[in-house]
């Protein structure tokens, strides 16, 4: 990273460790039944991806396509049926699932129809009983249809995630979301009218003409509706988006870091004021609400199993996926590539995990929630502490101010929250950092 990068507090949204772009071809294409034999299979995660959505928005990254040709869609579910058969095949007897959820792209791009077949998949190929685990469902405003939502909820859907992004007309169109706020609204009307008892609306922050005003505008709508969840997510411009082509001044930019940071502290002490509590840098909760899962409804740990061409699965040793590509046109390839496969018995692109790098991500991970890590159960669990394996980048942070001053949990400070996006990338290590330097972006 340069000197100019590493003062922006705008790195990489940290999710998944590693980042995609780490991952390579795996020339001996492992057998799935080989690496799933010694893990614990009691307690598994359940992620259908659906690569479709009505249109791209201006700052889309996401692995997803505009729309579908006739037929797309149920060769797409096809594939994903024959791919279910197999994993389900390599992961043996004695396997539950904990949480389930069904990500994009926009899985409610699906009809009404395709998305029973889409429990079914869950249900009857992978053995996942949808009404007795937290099962989470994202969904745009266009696409939350009254057919669509009483499908979801009949069959379990415990939360339903809907990308509003701003609710200020000028913004939107700004952001590259052609969207009308009636539209919204009365998506917001039906959802409520279900018995899914979670709504989460995300909402973005650092949109070009954006103030606080507006800002706070959007948060007021937001919390009309008394949302159970809240994530507030940063604008970024990345390479290949649709707002990537529109802009005229790449690089570090400290006038829009520092509108975003004051956009940010506005909407958390906001959201904070209307009782909300806040579980790391995006995510706000009503204390209220119900919980959905151990791991929320994140799925990030390992025995995580992803179904689709853009999920990704999670052993211990291995990430493991399809190709990736942020590009329409290579998007478009790699979903043909998939609905034509019919083996899907090997890991084909994935990242080989060692202890280190273990170690690394459960600390990205627990460090980025507001409740930190104990420092007992990272002992328990690695037989060492975050200071005798991290000593430096912790010590780095502290002088920043971003660790609390406390010997048993490393925890963020409110400031260390709010640069997330700078301490989860500086993290990263040396291999990781190279092998996303190397990526080919298509």
């Amino acid at each position: 990273m340069t000197t100019a990068q590493l003062t922006s507090p705008y790195q990489h949204y940290v999710y998944a460790y590693p980042h995609k772009t780490a991952y390579r071809v795996l020339e001996d294409r492992p057998p799935l039944r080989d690496l799933w034999a010694a893990e614990p299979k009691d307690a598994l995660s359940l992620y259908l991806h659906i690569p479709f959505c009505e249109v791209r928005c201006g700052f889309c990254n996401l692995f997803t396509r505009i729309g579908a040709p006739d037929g797309l869609t149920g060769a797409y579910l096809d594939a994903l049926e024959r791919q279910a058969a197999a994993v389900r095949d390599a992961l043996g007897d004695g396997i539950r699932f904990a949480t389930a959820a069904f990500g994009g792209g926009t899985p409610t791009f699906l009809t009404a129809a395709e998305l029973e077949r889409l429990c079914d998949i869950a249900e009857h190929r992978m053995g996942a009983g949808l009404r007795a685990v937290p099962l989470s469902v994202e969904a745009s405003p266009a696409t939350a249809t009254a057919d669509r939502l009483a499908v979801l909820a009949d069959r379990g859907t415990t939360r339903l995630s809907l990308g509003v992004q701003s609710f200020v007309g000028s913004e939107a169109r700004a952001a590259v979301r052609p969207q009308r706020r009636a539209d919204v609204e009365a998506a917001l009307g039906r959802i409520r009218d279900t018995a899914i008892p979670v709504l989460n609306i995300d909402l973005i922050y650092g949109i070009d003409g954006q103030t606080e005003q507006s800002w706070l505008q959007s948060l007021d709508a937001a919390l009309a509706w008394h949302p159970e969840e809240l994530y507030l997510y940063p604008l970024y411009v990345r390479p290949l988006t649709g707002l990537d082509r529109r802009s005229q001044a790449p690089g570090p930019d400290p006038a829009w870091d520092g509108q975003r940071l004051r956009l940010y502290r506005a909407g958390r002490d906001h959201l904070l004021a209307h009782g909300y509590t806040q579980q790391s840098m995006r995510m706000f909760r009503r204390p209220d609400a119900p919980p959905q899962g151990a791991d929320d409804h994140a799925c990030q740990t390992d025995g995580m199993i992803g179904l689709g061409c853009g999920a990704r699965s999670y052993t211990a040793g291995l990430h493991y996926s399809f190709d990736y590509a942020v590009d329409m046109h290579q998007i478009r390839g790699i979903i043909d590539d998939y609905v034509t496969t019919e083996d899907f018995a090997r890991a084909e692109v994935g990242f080989r995990m060692d202890a280190r790098e273990a170690r690394r991500r459960h600390l990205l991970q627990s460090l980025l929630q507001a409740a930190g890590l104990p420092v007992d159960d990272y002992r328990g669990r690695f037989g060492s502490t975050p200071a005798d394996d991290f000593g430096p980048e912790l010590e780095r942070f502290a002088d920043r101010g971003w660790l609390a001053d406390d010997p048993s949990t490393l925890r963020l400070t409110p400031e260390g929250l709010a640069h997330s996006d700078a301490l989860g990338p500086e993290l990263f290590s040396p291999a990781v950092r190279a092998a996303m330097a190397a990526y080919e972006r298509k």
